[in-house]
């Protein structure tokens, strides 16, 4: 079947030519036909099989009729990260570059000013992540009430990063009479129950089985000592010797740890990019653009970069951490191998991450191999990639960088000094005002107990001297 029997106008079908595509994916010969009959839909299907192209081209043959009103779009796309968000514009850009359309994004790291400017002109397509778009609406700034068709990408992902709550505020504002496109890569049980709330007797579009892996990615396991250093150690080995590696992404559990790995990367000669979502929007779309071009070959990245990217020629995936949760291996791997491409996929095991693994397989439903050679780490090898740490040893001695031990300075007596209660109260202060010392009876007040530990400074006596002399006298305590 060809994008000719699909429905679509004339306008879009030439714009998909002219982007070189010829036959739907599966996901898009099902459910283009249940969008452009106004019906709701929801599409299961594994990342990476054309799911944001099965909602853009029929949304592209609706808004060829009506125009947009100030602060009331037309339709609405909801999206967990602002990488997505972006992304889908270009897919607006790029299929809808012959019609007048005005396609706004709202996402966080960009001024209030400019976007609201943009949805004080009229907007066709609004694409947004949950917290700026109800941001607008809490200002005022932004009306749902126009909104026609609904789309909620990466269900999952939101279900993952908390936004659900969000999801149904927004479902809430706009018209009951909307319709709904619902796609997720994975069913669990609170998004059966979002769907079961929100969608109307939708049609099911589902190419393949909930939280299956491609057939086109090679997996395998690498073993690895509970060390970071190990970790490092045998990523870089894996990297030297990957055959046929043109890019790759690899992923880590925590953006710390992200930030750490791109570092050490760096000092051993790779050329890397970072991407997390503590970093700066421009940053973030820099480091992207950058791999996108193969300006870089390598990208660390926290699972920000798992759900929905679309960089077609990714290689290989390497899984410098395990996931905690096995959908997120599913969308990790399915970075690579994409459109019919091969890719492979290594993960890096330790022997903490057995539960982890067990929980993958039983969900993928098949065994992960351990991967061909010996990539066995010296434990008490270190990573010089890593920043030298001074540490204080016991004896109050610091250590060097270079692990050297300094002693400490042994200071000679001096007997000159006079005890601390016999020396003479200072000129032109009554003595009665003096700092009182550990034998002083000054009354405790509040608690009798810290409320945080001790610092060195703590322990130097309490200057009373800010106190009227009434309060430093002694109190007798009445039996």
């Amino acid at each position: 079947m060809s994008f000719s029997n699909l429905g679509l106008s004339d306008k879009v079908q030439a714009a998909v030519a002219a982007a070189g595509y010829t036959t739907p994916t599966p996901i898009q010969e099902q459910a283009i036909p249940h969008v452009l009959a106004r019906r709701d839909v929801l599409g299961i299907a594994q990342t990476g099989t054309g799911k944001t192209a099965a909602f853009v081209l029929p949304m592209l043959t609706i808004l060829e009729k009506g125009r947009a009103r100030a602060r009331m779009p037309r339709t609405l796309i909801l999206e967990p990260t602002r990488e997505l968000a972006a992304q889908v514009k270009e897919n607006f850009d790029k299929y809808g570059a012959g019609q007048k359309l005005n396609v706004a994004l709202l996402i966080g790291g960009v001024s209030f000013g400019d976007q609201d400017s943009k949805l004080t002109r009229g907007v066709d397509v609004l694409i947004a992540t949950p917290g700026r778009l109800l941001d607008h609406t809490e200002r005022g700034g932004l009306l749902l009430t126009g909104v026609e068709l609904l789309v909620i990408d990466e269900a999952d992902r939101m279900l993952d990063m908390g936004f659900i709550p969000d999801i149904e505020r927004i479902c809430k504002l706009v018209p009951f009479t909307r319709q709904t496109l619902f796609f997720t890569a994975t069913m669990p049980p609170e998004i059966s129950r979002i769907t079961d709330a929100f969608l109307h007797n939708p049609a099911k579009v589902e190419v393949s089985r909930p939280a299956t892996t491609a057939v086109t990615v090679t997996q395998s396991q690498v073993p690895a000592g509970r060390e970071p250093h190990q970790k490092r150690e045998i990523l870089r080995r894996l990297l030297r010797e990957a055959k046929d590696l043109n890019n790759a992404i690899i992923f880590c559990n925590r953006k710390r740890e992200v930030a750490v790995l791109h570092k050490s990367l760096q000092k051993h000669g790779f050329s890397v990019g970072a991407l997390h979502g503590d970093m700066d929007q421009t940053a973030r779309m820099a480091a992207l653009d950058q791999f996108r071009k193969g300006e870089l070959p390598l990208l660390v990245a926290s699972d920000v970069a798992a759900r929905g990217l679309d960089i077609p020629a990714v290689s290989h995936v390497f899984n410098f951490d395990v996931p905690h949760h096995p959908d997120d291996y599913v969308h990790r791997i399915g970075r690579t191998g994409r459109a019919g491409r091969t890719g492979t996929a290594i993960s890096i095991v330790t022997p903490l991450d057995s539960k982890s693994i067990a929980a993958i397989e039983k969900l993928i439903g098949q065994q992960i191999p351990r991967a061909e050679g010996d990539y066995t780490v010296n434990s008490e090898s270190s990573d010089d990639a890593d920043a030298p740490r001074k540490s204080r040893s016991r004896d109050g001695s610091r250590d060097s960088a270079r692990g050297g031990r300094k002693p400490r300075r042994e200071r000679e007596p001096r007997h000159d000094r006079e005890p601390r209660h016999d020396r003479e109260p200072r000129h032109g202060r009554n003595a009665s005002q003096q700092p009182q010392t550990e034998t002083s009876h000054v009354p405790s007040i509040g608690r009798s107990e810290p409320r945080r530990p001790q610092r060195e400074a703590d322990h130097e006596p309490a200057d009373h001297s800010h106190l009227p002399a009434f309060l430093l006298r002694p109190v007798r305590a009445r039996v």
